[in-house]
Order: C-alpha cells, then structure tokens, then sequence
C-alpha cells in the first residue's frame, strides 16, 4: 500500500504518488480524503517537506473539468481579492492547490460579515459586459457564458433556458416543467431587470464552498465563475442557509438592495441552481420550482 489511499492497490496509487512527487518536488507521506466532493476523488496530502496540498484526482467522469477549474481559479485570482487555494499544478485529470486550514461547517456572525465584505468587493468589479472569456461549468454541468450585452436576455437564455433544455434532453426536467419554464423566459423582463454594472461573480456560493477559520473567511473553492448580477449569487447564498441577516446585513451597508429582491427575485434567481440539483440529484428540486412559478401564475 501507498501513502496516497491505503484502501486502493498499490498499483492503482503508485503512479499518482509519482506524479505529485514530479509535480511538486515532495512525495506525499499521508493522505485523507476531504468531505464534500460529488464529481472527483479529494485527497489532503501531508508532503514529505511539511507542506499539506490538495488533490483533485479524475479516474473517470470529469475529467475534462479539471483545467477549467484550473482557469477559473487563476482568473479569479488575478481579477478579485477573494482568498483562494493556490493552483501548484494542473493537467487534464490531476489539480493541485494549497491547503487552506479551516474550521468546517457553516460561518457563524462575524465570518458572515467578513463574506459580506469580500463579495461585495468582488461584486464591485465591473465589466462591460456578461458572460465570460470561456465557457465554464457548475459541478460538472457545462455553463456557457456568450459574450452578451444585457442580463436579462443572459440570464433568460444561457441560465434558465439552457439549464431547462439540457434537463429536458436528458429527461431531468419533464415537459409540464419544461413548458411554465418557457413561458417564464417569455416574459422574464416583467421581473428581473438590469444591474448597475455587469459584475464578476463566484458562482457557487453554498457552504460548503465557503471555508471559515475562526471569525473569518480563510478560503472560496470551486468557483462556477462569469460576469452577471450580483442578486443571482446573493439569492444562491440563501438556498440551503449559507448566510443569514449578520451576511446580509453587512452586505446592505455595502451595497443596498433593490425592492422586492427578497419577496420575488431571489426565488426566480433560484430556479437556476435548482435545475442544477434537479439534473444532478433528484427530481424533488423540482418542488420550490414550482411553487415559485405558482405564485406568478404560471
């Protein structure tokens, strides 16, 4: 057996323990496996210098979403002051990054008000237009981000739209879901309307993705990253209770909110990552989809 998986056959190991070796200049010594990943084996590995790192290792399925991450962690390093893991190295099945040190689990008060300030920053960044310079993903589902000039006509076709229709295709989302979805892209400028500025955003803020140590935010990983409205990446902070009123709060005094965002947008922003649960987990993410079109009579 292997530092790098004592479960697996050394066979299967050997290699990768070469490669981070070739990679990094220090063989790892130990390793264990990070909670929290859905698409590719997530190793800490303990480096015969002292340094720990991260491995992100693709045997299969996946495999091509490696470098994009790889992209979009060094794009959001050279555009935003986010704290984020340092890419040490990247190929199409094995990335590696520093190790930030955290505290686990969701942030309390104060960390919520230091992610308030540093996404208001981020959100700060203004562009000329949205989508982004590459297409990109979200989990493993592809995410295209056309150059387009205005967000509701981005957001209508290369978010619901497109999330809508892939899940179709694929039998996810089934035709009566399909069709008010539609409908919805048909009149959705009666409800989100265009931001101050195109902004640059993270993508997929959820807790698990917010890594807190102490009273503050040590590190965002796997970003989703374009440029779009900041209200679609607040409203994804509050589908499973990432952040509450201390975040909120301190995001306001930053940046004030637009009326009604919390009573309507923040849902119709949320069909968004829902469609992304429905095609990855299960059809009950359908369920909020629904009632949110409920409620605009659709």
């Amino acid at each position: 057996m292997t530092a790098l998986d004592p479960n697996r056959a050394a066979d299967a190991t050997a290699p990768l323990d070469d490669r981070v070796e070739a990679a990094l200049g220090s063989r790892p010594l130990a390793c264990r496996r990070l909670a929290g990943a859905s698409t590719v084996a997530v190793l800490a590995l303990d480096l015969a210098d002292g340094r720990t790192v991260v491995a992100k290792h693709a045997d299969g399925d996946g495999r091509a979403d490696l470098p994009i991450e790889k992209a979009m962690l060094e794009d959001l390093a050279r555009e935003s002051a986010l704290p984020l893991p340092t890419v040490l190295y990247g190929c199409d099945d094995l990335l590696l990054m520093s190790h930030i040190e955290n505290d686990g689990g969701a942030p309390g008060a104060a960390a919520q008000a230091h992610a308030a300030e540093l996404l208001a920053d981020l959100h700060s960044r203004r562009f000329d237009r949205f989508g982004w310079h590459r297409d990109t993903v979200i989990g493993q589902l592809p995410q295209p981000n056309p150059w387009t000039d205005g967000w509701v006509a981005f957001f209508r076709d290369h978010r619901l739209l497109h999330m809508a229709e892939a899940g179709r295709r694929e039998g996810t989302v089934d035709g009566r879901l399909y069709d008010r979805l539609e409908a919805l892209a048909g009149r959705i400028e009666r409800y989100v309307a265009e931001p101050p500025h195109p902004a640059l955003l993270h993508g997929d803020i959820w807790t698990g993705n917010v890594l807190t140590r102490g009273d503050r935010i040590a590190g965002f990983i796997d970003p989703a990253i374009y440029v779009g409205h900041p209200e679609i990446e607040l409203a994804f902070a509050t589908l499973f209770g990432t952040f509450g009123d201390p975040f909120f709060r301190r995001y306001a005094e930053l940046a004030p909110f637009e009326p009604d965002f919390f009573e309507l947008r923040r849902d119709l922003y949320n069909i968004y990552p829902l469609l992304v649960h429905v095609r990855y987990w299960s059809p009950d993410y359908a369920r909020p989809i629904e009632r949110t079109l409920d409620r605009i009579g659709l």
